[in-house]
């Protein structure tokens, strides 16, 4: 080799050979100027070696969470640089050189010491021990290290430094653990709002049961002031304060997800504002600001909603209107922010009594009685057995339009309609003004999602029974007294146990990682998926006693749905923010085509909506087209949602929602003809195993209107309700399984019985020969 080689080669070796002793330590991250200052009031842009000063010690992240990105190498910067500085290295030496080295207790010690647990160090071995043994060319003071070991001329710990080098390039979250930890501290969540903390806020609790007029007293002093926001946790009751306020000679703006409304001709936004609670703004300043239902706090889902409107709203008296369980958990919130609370208690205004007996039959149907179901398919059947008896009834469930539950509303409400009974789900217990006398529970069983997002079957707790058992009898209707009943006698002592008990006073509320903290994320992970980041925030963020991190799972379900698609972080996080029924096929396909549309920047027009739901629909002809029009319009409220966020792309907000109104009213007519949709659904699709029943005579299944008694059948204490327990309906009741689920199993099922017979038939000739 010249000499004029060598040289070349030693000024390219400068900036890579360091002491072979050397150990890498946890290096520092730096973060852009301002970034952690924003979040945190005090605390340096540079990482530190400790998270905090704070007593508490760091959480333990969860390592299963951190995905080793792939590595990206350029042999060309080095070329064969440590080869020809040594000689080529024998695969099966460095095979036992790595694998003694993994062997050493000291290694794993010093890693684990660097952030590196059992699981990521082996991660990272693997990792490392391929790159050693397939990389062509090495960067050259690996290969130099590596040969010098070879050789005998170094020890097999001199290895540490590269091999951290390497995890810390598939595990970058590594080196900026502390940072990570103080983006995701979530202990000081007043501290986030600080224009709210520069004022002294006077909080009102208006504390009673439902129909006690807690928020009527609150509304009244919204309506007093020069400038208010009311933040309710439905748009029907947005909607309902929006339409009052106005009435009342005060001009309010209305803002939900969906939709903007501005009383002003020329757009401007008024003094007040009727929201739902996820929409107001915490840096408007208002005279008054009313939180409704902020028991709410607490909810697995959307805690976080009223823990920001409470410590961030900029108003001069926070209203806010609950139950009494949670007047203790507000004092001592409002206590890290230094505000004192003034609590207002109410009685219920009209008694209701709990009967001593179950309805039993649906023959005893008085008017102005409501079942209330926890399972659409139980309104379905209870629906169509009342209007088999000749009675009308109207119905109303989570998953209707607005529109559609304010009309049947009306219908039931009317005086002067044939409609006197009511089917519905707990979607009564907020947002609507009935009339009625007796709430009846046809079931005490209600599918619940748990604090790990799985959805399991529970008995309601006493807050949800009063809250629907609270509306009987309202004083704003002309039942001046209710009554609470179940419909089986069973589900009676069950309920008065549930309603005599006291309702779990609030000890938490729910929080929320933010946008711009996933994006300081971000910044320090920028190969990790929005999923992967959230899950890691989550892992790392510290909470005190009295808050939690709200369930992500929607979230996450969405996030990984349009991973693939190329979206800056920003929309992306907007986009998985979106309220969609994940359940419904079509509103998840539409969500996913929006995304895409989206990222080639082409505008969602008009015109391109009507193609992707064949606009115009036509009228329901089953329960199965009456579903489909539900999902449809669900697809134009998530239009209307984003539209809002990103005006450009989705340019055609009034066409949409002069279509969606249209599909309102036609959703309507098709529940004011439920019945016949329900019968309609039944000659298409019945239930297999009734159909295995009449084929073999061995499953005695009856159909809803056949009041037999048979097997499959259940009759409540000798009266003429027939509850189909069969094991195929109560799993397509609890959404387990669909109908055509069900037809393919009876398929199977079919086919196996056929091949037995078959084979029996084959083992008897064979005998008989």
């Amino acid at each position: 080799m010249s000499l004029n080689r060598c040289m070349y080669l030693f000024s390219r070796l400068q900036r890579h050979i360091s002491p072979r002793t050397a150990r890498i330590t946890a290096g520092s991250c730096h973060v852009p100027s301002g970034v952690l200052h924003k979040q945190h009031q005090a605390g340096s842009g540079v990482c530190s070696r400790h998270v905090s000063s704070n007593s508490s010690s760091p959480k333990t992240p969860d390592t299963s969470l951190f995905v080793p990105v792939p590595l990206k190498t350029d042999p060309a910067v080095d070329g064969s640089v440590g080869a020809e500085l040594t000689q080529p290295l024998d695969k099966n030496q460095l095979l036992k050189m790595l694998n003694k080295f993994y062997k050493r207790r000291e290694m794993q010690k010093l890693a684990a010491d660097h952030g590196l647990d059992a699981r990521l160090f082996h991660q990272a071995f693997i990792s490392f021990r391929k790159y050693v043994l397939e990389m062509t060319a090495l960067p050259a003071d690996l290969h130099i290290i590596l040969s010098d070991i070879c050789f005998g001329a170094g020890h097999v710990d001199d290895i540490y430094p590269y091999f951290m080098r390497h995890a810390k390039q598939i595990f970058p979250m590594l080196d900026c653990m502390d940072d990570l930890r103080k983006i995701s501290d979530l202990r000081h969540p007043a501290n986030w709002y600080p224009e709210a903390r520069v004022i002294q806020r006077k909080v009102i609790f208006h504390a009673g049961p439902t129909n006690s007029g807690k928020t009527y007293h609150a509304i009244q002093r919204f309506l007093a002031a020069k400038s208010g926001v009311y933040c309710g946790p439905l748009k029907l009751l947005a909607h309902e304060i929006f339409e009052k306020t106005n009435a009342a000679g005060v001009r309010c703006d209305l803002v939900t997800g969906e939709e903007r409304t501005f009383t002003d001709p020329e757009g401007r936004a008024s003094g007040h504002v009727a929201c739902t609670i996820e929409m107001c703004s915490v840096n408007t300043p208002y005279e008054v600001a009313v939180i409704d239902e902020v028991q709410m706090i607490r909810d697995l889902s959307r805690g976080w909603a009223w823990t920001r409107a409470l410590l961030g709203l900029c108003a001069e008296e926070i209203h806010v209107c609950g139950e009494p369980a949670a007047i203790d958990f507000i004092r001592e919130l409002m206590f890290t922010t230094g505000e004192e609370v003034e609590v207002h208690n109410y009685e219920r205004l009209t008694p209701f009594t709990i009967l001593d007996q179950a309805v039993e039959s649906l023959d005893n149907l008085r008017p102005g009685d409501c079942i209330v179901c926890f399972s659409k398919n139980d309104i379905y059947s209870i629906s169509r057995q009342i209007e088999a008896r000749g009675l009308e009834c109207a119905v109303i469930y989570g998953s209707l339009p607005p529109g559609t539950k304010l009309s049947q509303a009306k219908k039931f409400n009317d005086p002067d309609d044939a409609c006197k009974i009511l089917v519905a789900t707990d979607a009564i217990g907020m947002g609507l003004n009935l009339s009625i006398k007796r709430i009846i529970f046809n079931s005490l069983i209600k599918p619940n999602i748990n604090e790990k997002g799985e959805k399991q079957m529970d008995t309601i707790s006493t807050s949800q029974a009063l809250q629907i058992a609270g509306r009987a009898g309202r004083f704003s209707s002309k039942f001046k007294e209710g009554e609470v009943t179940t419909m089986h006698r069973e589900d009676l002592p069950v309920l008065k146990e549930i309603l005599s008990q006291s309702v779990d006073p609030i000890e938490t509320a729910g929080l929320h990682p933010t946008a711009e903290q996933i994006e300081m994320f971000a910044y320090h992970l920028p190969d990790a998926s929005l999923s992967n980041l959230v899950d890691i925030f989550v892992s790392l963020s510290q909470v005190d006693g009295v808050y939690f991190v709200c369930n992500i799972d929607d979230f996450k379900f969405l996030a990984d749905m349009i991973q693939h698609i190329p979206l800056n972080l920003r929309s992306r996080y907007v986009f998985c923010t979106a309220p969609i029924n994940k359940k419904q096929p079509f509103v998840c396909t539409s969500f996913l085509k929006f995304a895409r549309q989206f990222s080639r920047d082409e505008p969602l027009t008009f015109d391109w909506i009507c193609r992707h739901i064949n606009w115009p629909l036509a009228l329901p002809k089953n329960i199965k087209d009456l579903v489909h029009l539900e999902a449809v319009h669900d697809v134009l409220d998530l239009y209307l949602w984003l539209s809002y966020r990103f005006m450009d792309m989705f340019p055609d907000t009034a066409m949409v929602r002069k279509i969606q109104q249209e599909l309102d009213n036609t959703i309507q007519e098709g529940v004011l003809n439920i019945t016949r949709l329900i019968r309609a659904s039944d000659s298409t699709i019945t239930d297999p195993l009734q159909t295995q029943g009449s084929m073999h005579g061995n499953v005695g299944t009856s159909s809803s209107n056949n009041v037999t008694g048979r097997t499959g059948q259940r009759r409540q204490g000798g009266s003429g309700v027939m509850i189909d327990s069969s094991l195929a309906s109560r799993l397509v009741r609890d959404g387990l399984l669909t109908p055509d689920m069900l037809l393919q199993l009876q398929r199977e099922w079919s086919k196996e019985t056929d091949d037995k017979n078959n084979d029996n038939k084959g083992k008897r000739k064979k005998k008989k020969k």
